[in-house]
């Protein structure tokens, strides 16, 4: 009777075991998919709240908002009211940077998030040229300025929020699902944008239409602070904090002690940013203000490419946790260097599966660079300065890289009326992310910087 009643009760407290095992482990994958959410929403929300502006600066705005000068110029002048949201960052990432490492990642998330969508809200109530004259560009600008210092504390939380919660022989991986946002926020937007298109006229879309992608972006914010609500802080900041080991001026730290990795890790950046610009904002004006092609294609062929980035971007990311991310990386930067040139060879055909072709081809490329760089960068500095530090080495570069491309593709398309100006510059911006590369040490295979 006792060994029976022995025998029982193990078996019984081995089902209990199992059962809570079963419990922890539906638990963790539960808490791993709302962490890989949570890191995603804000890239998300960041690019198709930039995507946006981005499609819109090239298609319409400068109707809206410039209507005074020549088409091309319009075009230009809404494309710099763009780069301000880059030139604005470095102020998010000097106040958000400081803030992540001294009152903790999650805190500083949310905040983020909530400017970010409010301003671009309030861009779709703003009032034409046509109604308030030159008051309505200066209101994008001082929209898309605080947006910028939104965004740029944004970025470097949400791929620590990953990195320092995940398992560390996955940190490409895990870090890589910030990185898919940017995807996922442009597939979103232009999504959305050509649905309206399509389904309204084009007086109507200068009239209302364009208004409608950024009301709705309110509804991703919603969304975002519901999902980062359910996530902890990390456990290297929470270490950390107890240990009294958190540095009094974080961004002090980082010029005085880290110049030489913030270095590294924004060159890094600049390369990929600049095939991004190339890809996603100057197709839409070359094929239509150009070749003279559809709207809807162009947006069509940005909308496939940025699909194929969004499916690739954890690939490229994992098989750098497995081959290192410099070798990954640099792969990518001699594939985009060759694109850089073979893109518009595609282009020109005026073919439309071929246009889409090269957009798809670009994006690919852009991902092999894209999947390892978030945990490259954020590998680069050690836990007590590592927000301000990756939030620097994002801003700095986005201005040099992203937020003066566009800008700089269009003006030098129309000063010297040739594609090839145009694929030197992509190339002296990848050749900066090689040396980078070639600068750095490989981190993949090390424990983080402590």
């Amino acid at each position: 009777m006792t060994t029976y009643s022995n025998t029982r009760d193990v078996r019984e407290n081995s089902g209990a075991e199992g059962a809570v095992d079963s419990a922890t482990t539906a638990k963790q994958g539960a808490n791993k998919g709302r962490l890989a959410t949570a890191s995603m929403v804000g890239t998300t929300l960041e690019w198709y709240d930039f995507t946006v502006y981005n499609t819109l600066a090239a298609l319409v705005f400068n109707h809206l908002f410039f209507p005074s000068v020549d088409p091309l110029a319009g075009t230009i002048l809404a494309l710099s009211t763009y780069a301000v949201g880059y030139v604005s960052r470095p102020l998010g990432g000097f106040v958000f940077g400081n803030l992540g490492d001294k009152i903790g990642r999650r805190a500083v998330l949310v905040l983020t998030l909530v400017v970010m969508g409010l301003t671009t809200g309030l861009m779709g109530l703003l009032p034409t040229y046509a109604s308030i004259g030159i008051w309505s560009p200066v209101l994008l600008v001082a929209l898309r300025f605080v947006q910028g210092v939104a965004l740029g504390g944004e970025w470097a939380g949400a791929v620590l929020l990953s990195v320092e919660h995940g398992d560390q022989k996955k940190r490409g991986l895990n870090a890589s699902w910030t990185q898919v946002g940017p995807s996922f926020g442009t597939l979103l937007a232009t999504g959305l944008i050509a649905l309206i298109t399509l389904s309204i006229s084009p007086d109507d879309f200068l009239t209302w239409g364009w208004r409608v992608p950024f009301l709705l972006s309110l509804v991703l914010v919603a969304f975002g602070l519901w999902v980062r609500r359910g996530v902890e802080e990390t456990p290297m900041f929470e270490e950390m904090q107890h240990s009294d080991r958190q540095a009094e001026m974080p961004i002090a730290d980082v010029f005085r002690k880290h110049w030489r990795n913030l270095l590294v890790a924004g060159g890094s950046r600049i390369g990929s940013d600049v095939l991004y610009a190339l890809m996603v904002v100057f197709t839409l004006t070359y094929v239509t203000g150009t070749l003279h092609l559809s709207r809807p294609l162009a947006l069509t062929a940005v909308l496939v490419g940025t699909a194929f980035n969004a499916l690739t971007v954890p690939l490229f990311g994992a098989l750098s946790d497995k081959l290192g991310r410099r070798p990954v990386y640099g792969f990518g930067v001699l594939c985009a260097v060759i694109w850089a040139y073979g893109f518009f060879v595609l282009l020109d055909t005026s073919s439309p599966a071929l246009i889409v072709l090269s957009v798809v081809i670009g994006l690919v490329i852009h991902a092999i660079m894209y999947g390892p760089q978030a945990a490259f960068v954020t590998e680069q500095f050690p836990t007590r300065v590592r927000y301000a530090g990756s939030s620097l080495a994002y801003t700095l570069a986005g201005i040099l890289g992203g937020g003066f491309a566009p800008l700089i593709i269009v003006s030098l398309y129309k000063e010297y009326g040739t594609t090839f100006a145009v694929s030197l510059y992509v190339t002296a911006a990848l050749a900066v992310t090689a040396i980078a590369l070639f600068a750095a040490r490989e981190t993949a295979h090390q424990p983080l910087r402590d």
